[in-house]
């Protein structure tokens, strides 16, 4: 077997851990992360996938051992959020980065969203760790959490799985390559933003209607402008 390939950036710190550790690794932080603990779990899943490419780790146990960890650390988020309460995740939370302003904006947006939004959130950083943990504290069946968790663990270990795995031992290029335009990708992707923004502001500005006046509804007539009361 050749040697690993050379993880660029970002990724060179994990090389000694994959190498030392294999699946165990990228088992182990991929769970850890995905109850909230602070760890480079998609990270490693990604160069994980590389190390496949290049031969050096079988791509169908990676894609295995992710889905299984993230799906089971996504459980343990949401038992901790179901059975331990608003109270636990305030006391707790803030040790792991989940603040109580950071779980009530990621609850206001589960609101609003439901389901659907725990199958995007895998690819959201933030609402990754924290999604199992709302789906608890909302009180959302577990069964219903169990199928789009499972599905969205499903799609994001495929992607980065198969991106991973796609670049191979060439992953030095195409890391080059990726940092040299991410400047552009970032620009465009604030544009794209911002243009959403502006959009939405309009239609709403477009669809208000602005209140009568209480003063013209009523033929400006107000109990306290009658003046005196001057009966007997």
């Amino acid at each position: 077997m050749s040697a690993p390939p050379a993880l660029p950036g970002v990724f060179a710190a994990l090389a000694p851990i994959l190498n030392g550790y294999g699946y165990l690794a990228v088992g182990g932080l991929l769970f850890l992360e995905d109850f909230g603990v602070p760890v480079p779990g998609e990270t490693i899943l990604i160069a994980a996938a590389v190390y496949a490419g290049a031969g050096q780790l079988n791509v169908a146990v990676v894609l295995l051992i992710g889905v299984v960890a993230a799906v089971a650390g996504d459980n343990v988020g949401y038992a901790v959020g179901r059975y331990g309460g608003r109270r636990l995740v305030d006391r707790v939370g803030r040790y792991v980065g989940l603040t109580p302003a950071r779980v009530g904006r990621a609850e206001r947006f589960f609101a609003r969203h439901g389901g659907k939004i725990i199958v995007v959130a895998r690819f959201v950083e933030g609402l990754r760790q924290a999604n199992g943990i709302i789906a608890g504290l909302t009180g959302m069946p577990w069964r219903r959490f169990l199928g789009f968790n499972a599905l969205g663990a499903v799609l994001w270990v495929g992607v980065w799985t198969g991106l991973g795995y796609l670049a191979g031992a060439h992953i030095d290029e195409v890391y080059r390559t990726v940092t040299r335009y991410e400047v552009y990708l970032l620009v465009a992707l604030a544009v794209v933003v911002l243009a959403l923004v502006v959009r939405r502001v309009r239609r709403h500005r477009g669809s208000g209607v602005d209140a009568p006046d209480h003063d013209a509804a009523t033929g400006g007539n107000r109990s306290d402008d009658a003046g005196p009361d001057t009966r007997p």
